[in-house]
């Protein structure tokens, strides 16, 4: 894992004529905005403290890393590097694996930490990094290494040694072409005295320590990428036909649009003016009829671990709110750790089935496709696709509705964003607030590792308390949105 060096980027800085320095971790922020990086190098802002569930990923990634030093440590003496100096010492003396190590190329400004540097038995040294997952951040996995490949000056493939157990080699053309173009973009951005032009995007400006300095901007400029659906590419082909803003867009047809590459079809023109009027004036627009099947509601939720020793998601609570839909009407099953991952799924099939039987005709309600896919990688997980409870669950005849649909097919909303909080917490729509607001599925997934790893049992039990109440919220939040949209449905039947 990197660390903050001042003492040597400050003599780095001094070899390089006193330019910005390009570092292997900058492939984090480079993949996701290049404003980013920019304000990274020309104005950087203060430290803050990181979110909790950003806390939990880098001390499991710092686990990961320790238990890979363990393990290595076992098989070759190991030597800690404490510089760069320092680390060119050890490789010349032949150290058979060097830990923190650090590489620099003063010419191009580049410099980077690789976890391990790992001799062969030619002498030379292959880069080697801990990862817990590759499928994640992949990009900047690739990166990454592939600046150690060049800072190192060898054709070697750099490893991964990734949180399941295996380990992945990095290497080839496409690589060295991707760590090019890495490089030069920095290049390019970095030499420039104001930051880079960008679109705007909700996944990634909201976690982004510089939101406050650009979301501004984007709402006074009406960027139309602040909109649902109108992402960058949508927001800079519009650009192009003159309508380079919210308004201009708002008081456009489909008719007047051209087909772009991301706008082809009326509908999606049409929703687009739709959404921008929304934005503008607060209003619902209904597109078509809201149908909803007929049957008893069940509404469902589930909690899942993606942290897990087998990478493999673990459905810690599976929750439902049965009739007559009060408080007292929530039902769950829950697994502690995911050696019980099979008997929770179990016991959540046979609540199905006690479902099944209990009422004549069920709807099971759910918020996106999340629970529909998982149930299908239990389902391949454990082989049971021909398993009764589950090819009905997942067949032609499948009791589960997934609520987002009629939401996406028929309303245009005055949101950036359509998930379940968002349309349930706007007093203007659903208007129903969870008792815990700083609860959500990251703050979750937080909270189960706390009750795995308490040993005091009246407060693990405490612990357990706050995720049932949470996911208790989570399906009577679809509950009151399934009685919104029959509301809708009734004074407005299209």
């Amino acid at each position: 894992m990197e660390e903050s060096r001042h003492d040597t980027v400050k003599s780095l800085m001094n070899q390089s004529s006193h330019r910005l320095l390009i570092k292997a971790s900058d492939a984090s922020a480079w993949v996701t905005c290049l404003r980013r990086i920019w304000f990274d190098k020309h104005q950087p802002m203060t430290e803050s403290e990181p979110d909790d569930f950003t806390q939990f990923l880098f001390q499991a990634g710092l686990a990961h890393e320790t238990a890979i030093l363990e393990k290595i440590a076992q098989q070759h003496p190991v030597c800690r590097a404490k510089s760069i100096d320092h680390t060119i010492d050890l490789m010349r003396q032949g150290v058979p694996v060097i830990y923190q190590a650090r590489l620099v190329d003063a010419e191009v400004g580049l410099i980077g930490y690789p976890d391990f540097l790992i001799r062969d038995d030619n002498g030379a040294y292959q880069a080697a990094d801990a990862k817990l997952s590759l499928s994640e951040n992949k990009k900047t996995t690739q990166i990454q290494l592939g600046i150690y490949r060049r800072l190192l000056k060898n054709n070697l493939p750099a490893m991964v040694y990734l949180g399941d157990g295996r380990i992945a080699q990095l290497s080839g053309d496409d690589l060295d072409i991707l760590v090019d173009r890495f490089i030069h973009s920095m290049q390019t951005v970095l030499a420039d005295n104001q930051p880079p032009i960008v679109r705007y995007s909700y996944s990634r400006c909201e976690v982004c320590p510089y939101v406050n300095r650009c979301l501004p901007e984007f709402i006074r400029e009406e960027d139309p990428s602040l909109l649902y659906g109108v992402d960058g590419n949508v927001a800079d082909q519009l650009a192009q036909i003159n309508i380079s803003t919210i308004s201009q867009l708002a008081h456009s047809n489909a008719e007047s649009i051209p087909d772009l590459p991301h706008l082809k079809s009326e509908k999606k023109k049409n929703r687009a003016i739709l959404q921008a009027r929304s934005y503008l004036t607060g209003k619902l627009f209904q597109l078509d009829k809201i149908d909803l099947p007929e049957g008893t509601w069940i509404h469902f939720d589930i909690e899942d671990d993606p942290m897990t020793s087998s990478r493999n998601r673990h459905v810690y609570l599976w929750g439902f709110l049965i009739p007559s839909y009060t408080k007292s009407c929530f039902e769950y099953v829950w697994s502690d750790d995911e050696s019980a991952d099979y008997d929770g799924w179990m016991r959540f099939l046979q609540k199905i089935e006690a479902y099944r039987n209990r009422y004549d005709s069920i709807v099971i309600a759910h918020y996106s496709n999340h629970e529909k896919s998982t149930i299908k990688k239990y389902a391949e997980r454990y082989s049971m696709a021909n398993n009764n409870t589950v090819s009905w669950l997942l067949g032609e005849e499948s009791p589960l509705f997934d609520l987002q649909k009629p939401i996406l097919n028929s309303l245009i909303l005055p949101l950036q964003r359509y998930g379940l909080k968002d349309i349930c917490k706007h007093p203007g729509l659903v208007n129903f607030q969870w008792e815990n607001d700083e609860s959500g599925s990251q703050w979750s997934v937080v909270q189960f590792k706390r009750f795995q790893s308490e040993e005091r049992l009246t407060v693990k039990n405490s612990i357990k308390e706050t995720i049932l109440n949470y996911n208790r919220d989570d399906v009577i939040a679809t509950r009151r949105l399934e009685l919104w949209l029959r509301e809708l449905s009734l004074n407005n039947p299209k």
